[in-house]
């Protein structure tokens, strides 16, 4: 974690920097950093409340978002606001929004067909007419929200689905890469012309979209259907005609691998801070770590998330340990602690939790409350977050899921951890800054740089907590008489140095 710039506005200097003091503040770490001054006098500056707190909105069969095919634009628009303003209830700081369910598009595409779940008609614009993911990522910047664009890559289509592909859709597209699957459609990973579609359809999001990150899910290669092979032979053969020589497992995970890597690099190039994660399913194989028995994505989904993180072809992995803390054979602590064990370049992991099985399989709140205190304590080992699916338990605030998580872990708000490969330039500190009656006020950023603004208060043992993480857009608060610490923090989580005013 970054040390902190000296404060600015601050007129004595400092002879020596003194303690660094890890303090828990309501569960949200928080690092103090004490500097001793010439006069003796402890001032404490604080580093950032770090950690990711997000959210899967699925859109596909109107999970999350719309509730339904059939409301209109402002309905839709409301619906959406209303996810965003509980999240900014629960202090929660990302939001992974489902914009490429099955070859489809949530925003105005030339490459994909606009998604049936939006509109009801497969490949027909909204209307009146709005792009979705423009106002999601306006109306999560304005909340100091990331927005992660989640997209499947090889998913044509659910059986279940009653609607017609649309003429430019993939399956029609590449109809000798598709293939009917168990109950999907699915496209070939080892054909180069469905990787080169998928990889152009997220490159072209990442450039013309304001999006904080990149992530695809648990979905490869299909869940296998018993006895019946996933039916790639031809595009196999082909391979090996060619002159390759990799076994056929090996080569479906190549071609995963292949694209994981490609997206990786492209995606930074073209847009250095957007983040590239992926959440896979939470056992890497049977076996691993000791004890662990279940179902193994190496073998049956061709996915390597363990390679993605040796490599760093990740910016985050989040791997969906999607079970109770207790059971052995798939032990939530046992699985995390075997994945924090396969980081050696540092990537940040944030653990996947299945909020929804409070209401699909009875867990009590309590799991999901335990289970984020789980991974907070490996923070050191770089836990870092969680990822609650889905948006649904805290939309409806089922079983009190809400209460309970403001009460006990998400109290106080926490911004994204930096991700220091990436970038640890920090922002011009904000200017114009004076306090007003019971209000602190300043400058609009004119930069572009600054994503948000960070509010720290001096509580009564002279430790700066975290209380307001405020949109770019932001250029006044109103508060309670107090010393207070402002930030500018850009869009990689790096902060400003100080400044400092006091609200009597």
């Amino acid at each position: 974690m970054p040390v902190p710039k000296f404060t600015k506005c601050m007129s004595r200097r400092y002879l020596a920097l003194g303690i660094i003091v890890a303090l828990t503040v309501s569960g949200a770490i928080v690092m103090t950093i004490i500097l001793v001054t010439e006069t003796g006098t402890p001032t404490i500056t604080p580093s950032p409340s770090r950690e990711f707190r997000g959210v899967w909105v699925a859109t596909v069969s109107n999970i999350d978002w719309p509730s339904s095919r059939h409301l209109s634009t402002e309905q839709q628009k409301a619906e959406l606001v209303t996810i965003l303003d509980r999240m900014v209830e629960l202090n929660l700081n990302a939001l992974v929004f489902q914009v490429r369910p099955a070859g489809d598009a949530f925003y105005d595409s030339q490459l994909e067909p606009w998604s049936y779940y939006l509109s009801g008609r497969h490949g027909s614009a909204p209307s009146p007419y709005y792009d979705p993911l423009a106002f999601a990522i306006e109306e999560s910047h304005r909340r100091g929200i990331e927005l992660h664009a989640w997209f499947n890559p090889y998913r044509a289509k659910s059986k279940s689905a009653s609607y017609s592909l649309a003429s430019n859709h993939m399956a029609n597209r590449f109809p000798q890469y598709t293939y009917d699957y168990g109950n999907y459609l699915w496209m070939d990973p080892g054909a180069e012309d469905v990787a080169d579609h998928t990889y152009d359809v997220i490159i072209d999001v990442v450039r013309r979209y304001d999006v904080d990150g990149v992530q695809f899910d648990d979905y490869f290669y299909p869940y296998p259907i018993s006895g019946t092979d996933f039916p790639d032979t031809a595009t196999y053969r082909a391979y090996q005609t060619s002159g390759g020589t990799m076994s056929k497992p090996d080569w479906r995970r190549d071609n995963v691998n292949r694209l994981v890597r490609r997206l990786y690099s492209g995606i930074h190039a073209e847009k250095a801070h957007v983040k590239f994660g992926i959440s896979p399913f939470g056992i890497w194989r049977s076996g691993y770590p000791a004890g662990i028995v279940g179902f193994s994505q190496y073998d049956s989904l061709y996915a390597d998330p363990k390679l993605w993180l040796e490599q760093g072809w990740v910016d985050y992995l989040a791997p969906q340990l999607y079970w109770m803390i207790d059971p052995p054979q798939q032990s939530y602590p046992a699985l995390l602690d075997w994945w924090l064990d396969q980081n050696p370049l540092q990537r940040h992991i944030y653990t996947g939790n299945y909020l929804s099985r409070i209401f699909t399989d009875g867990w009590p709140v309590s799991e999901l409350v335990n289970q984020v205190k789980i991974s907070r304590d490996r923070a050191d080992r770089l836990s870092l977050g969680n990822i609650m699916f889905s948006m649904k338990p805290f939309r409806d605030n089922i079983s009190g899921v809400v209460d309970s998580f403001k009460s006990d872990v998400y109290s106080q708000p926490a911004m994204p951890p930096v991700m220091t490969w990436l970038d640890t330039q920090a922002p011009d500190p904000p200017t114009g800054v004076k306090a007003g009656e019971r209000e602190i006020t300043w400058n609009m950023d004119q930069t572009g740089v600054v994503q948000t603004w960070a509010l720290y208060r001096q509580n009564q043992d002279n430790i700066w907590e975290l209380v307001h993480v405020l949109g770019y857009n932001t250029t006044s608060v109103k508060v309670d008489a107090a010393t207070y610490l402002l930030r500018a923090v850009d869009r990689m989580g790096n902060e400003s140095s100080d400044v400092i005013v006091t609200v009597s």
